[in-house]
């Protein structure tokens, strides 16, 4: 753990049971009252998963909010690829009630903003999709990742965001 982290209270909580890659320091950490802490980090947001914890990293957080002593996580999860885009789709929403929040709340909110490079919705005959390019922790440039609605036509999203994907490389080159 870092000086500044020991000096200002952004270390890990005693007994954490997830392991950080190298450089990846805490910023905040909340207690759960079920148990467990949230960490944020640069390379996501560690949440309890049984007796371990694991991290969402921010270009996974489809939605994260606070309100009444509850943190809520809606985690995105890949599904599939269409070309270079990641096709994503929410999970159920996770909530965590946290005594004594902190800087956390604040704290993921910046980090998930700072993910987001652009954002685009496409509307479809039968539902809509949100194009999002994301800034991947850890890696060099963006990726581009669709989230279409539910009960949107999963073939008609991955034709257009596979067209996108050309389109954007030809910009790029």
């Amino acid at each position: 753990m870092g000086l500044l982290s020991r000096l200002f209270g952004g270390g890990l909580p005693a007994g954490f049971p997830g392991e950080l890659d190298r450089g990846e320091e805490p910023v905040a950490v909340a207690a759960v009252e079920s148990g467990g802490h949230l960490v944020v980090t640069s390379l996501g947001l560690w949440i309890p998963d049984g007796e371990s914890a694991r991290r969402v990293g921010w270009h996974l957080v489809g939605k994260a909010s606070w309100g009444e002593g509850v943190f809520t996580l809606i985690e995105s999860e890949e599904t599939g690829r269409a070309g270079a885009v990641a096709v994503l789709a929410d999970r159920e929403p996770q909530r965590f009630r946290l005594p004594e929040p902190g800087k956390l709340p604040r704290q993921v909110r910046l980090r998930v903003d700072g993910s987001v490079r652009s954002r685009h919705r496409h509307e479809f005959p039968e539902g809509g999709a949100w194009f999002v390019q994301r800034k991947v922790p850890g890696r060099d440039g963006v990726e581009l990742q669709v989230r279409p609605d539910p009960g949107t036509d999963p073939a008609l999203v991955e034709a257009v965001a596979a067209e996108v994907a050309e389109k954007l490389a030809n910009r790029d080159r």
